[in-house]
């Protein structure tokens, strides 16, 4: 896959994360993506809120199947992913990956963090799951974060803009760049689909998409094997920042594009 040093592999992969699940998370557009999973034999990334709290992902009643379910989908193949503590964005400290005002660990006290996902990890292990990568809440997270998942033996974080795993501070990050699928020439690509908030049109888009690239979907054990981790190059690490800045300035295109139209409104 990966060939001579400082290529990367074509054609281009992909992981399909699934964000904000627990078991109160909308259970018809959940009920679709899973049905794509399995139409697909795809092996996701399944981010799971431990103990979720926060009110605008309990969209439907809480589900009584839902732990059954989601050890089913690990068993299959599917990674699991500590999708933060309790889901409750309420600090503006600045993360990492600096994509939100608010999050539910940057700025956080060193010790509460710590406390967090040692607690998150419990419950979800007490659910007979095996978290295996860490997924912030609204890209939310800061050095005290990185510190707390490496004592607590979490060793990989889904996040950046690079083109293939990275290593930093002594963890291994698994990119993650898109919020649809985009067809792409090489590289690894990670595609965030929000299962409460997924629309039918979005859903349909996955699956078309799916139908002619589903060769190309990976898993994260997979991904690991045909991109080897390392440090990033200068011009790889420019790059990313590029990305981040492009992605920025396009919400903040959306959100002023918004507030026009609601203001027209009045």
């Amino acid at each position: 896959m990966k060939g001579a040093k400082g290529l990367i592999a074509q054609p281009a992969h992909y992981l399909l994360r699934f964000d904000d699940l627990c078991p109160a998370v909308s259970r018809e557009r959940w009920r679709r993506c899973r049905a794509l999973i399995e139409e697909f034999q795809i092996r996701p990334i399944l981010a799971v809120v431990a103990d979720n709290q926060d009110a605008e992902l309990q969209v439907s009643p809480p589900d009584p199947e839902f732990w059954s379910r989601i050890r089913e989908m690990e068993s299959a193949g599917a990674a699991i992913g500590l999708h933060g503590y309790r889901h409750l964005c309420v600090s503006r400290g600045r993360s990492l990956v600096p994509l939100s005002r608010v999050s539910e660990f940057a700025g956080v006290a060193a010790e509460i963090q710590r406390e967090w996902i040692r607690e998150g990890l419990h419950i979800l292990r007490s659910r007979g799951l095996d978290p295996k990568i860490w997924v912030a809440p609204r890209h939310g997270f800061d050095q005290n974060t990185l510190h707390a998942l490496r004592a607590e033996g979490m060793l990989f974080v889904s996040d950046g803009f690079t083109r293939r795993p990275f290593l930093r501070d002594e963890l291994v990050w698994i990119p993650q760049q898109l919020w649809a699928p985009v067809k792409k020439v090489s590289g690894l690509w990670t595609i965030c689909v929000h299962a409460n908030t997924a629309s039918d049109t979005e859903i349909a888009g996955l699956r078309s998409f799916l139908c002619h690239h589903a060769k190309q979907f990976t898993s994260l054990e997979r991904a690991l094997e045909d991109f080897p981790p390392g440090n990033l190059s200068i011009a790889e690490k420019i790059s990313a920042k590029c990305a981040l800045w492009q992605i920025r300035a396009s919400r903040a295109k959306g959100d002023l594009w918004n507030h026009s139209r609601r203001c027209a409104r009045i």
